[in-house]
């Protein structure tokens, strides 16, 4: 069986996602199919669901614009996979604490936009993940902050005593850049159940 994924290409790090969710497959054993999600009637289709980087206040319009988000809400609601990242993380929230941002409340968070810094101020950090035997390289860059959190939301992980990666439900979100790196196991995290095998993959 293969498995379809989809990318959101309304903007951000597209082709590193999709790189990242076959390889990632690859490494479980499944062929996985990926597909670029611009316009509505792609998602239904889609068995994982990707939603990159990029600027948050663009994504959510053209979201909302091409009707893919109602899409996205009902994937999340019929218990499929998802991961998002950095700028996806703040569309999936359920408070981006800007009015641009209409979010999906699809993670219970709050986050703080930009609030490790600027372009400049960008770095990776060796990230120790619940379910990972071995650390994360991740790179953050612009990244937004979670600063409130949920009952019923798991943290996977924190850096500097604030949350980075939670996982609400089929939904996991993370400050950071999975996709900027040769490890795939975030996104086996996310999407398969041995994400602790092989730490780093060709």
């Amino acid at each position: 069986m293969t498995l379809v994924a989809g990318v959101v290409a309304v903007q951000g790090d597209v082709s590193e996602h999709a790189d990242a969710i076959r390889r990632a497959g690859e490494a479980h054993g499944e062929d996985v199919t990926v597909r670029e999600i611009r316009e509505s009637g792609i998602v239904p289709d889609c068995d994982l669901l990707l939603v990159p980087g990029g600027e948050s206040t663009t994504i959510s319009r053209l979201l909302h614009e091409e009707g893919i988000a109602p899409e996205i809400v009902a994937h999340v609601g019929a218990g499929k996979p998802m991961l998002a990242t950095c700028a996806g993380l703040i569309v999936a929230s359920r408070d981006a604490k800007d009015d641009r941002v209409e979010t999906l409340d699809l993670v219970d968070v709050s986050v703080d936009r930009n609030a490790f810094g600027r372009q400049k101020d960008s770095f990776e950090a060796p990230l120790d993940v619940e379910g990972l035997d071995e650390p994360f390289p991740a790179v953050f860059i612009r990244a937004p902050v979670i600063d409130e959190v949920g009952d019923d939301v798991e943290v996977l992980a924190t850096w500097d005593d604030r949350p980075v990666a939670v996982r609400d439900g089929p939904v996991v979100a993370t400050s950071f850049h999975p996709e900027l790196t040769p490890d795939v196991r975030v996104h086996r995290l996310a999407f398969f159940a041995d994400a602790e095998a092989e730490p780093i993959t060709r």
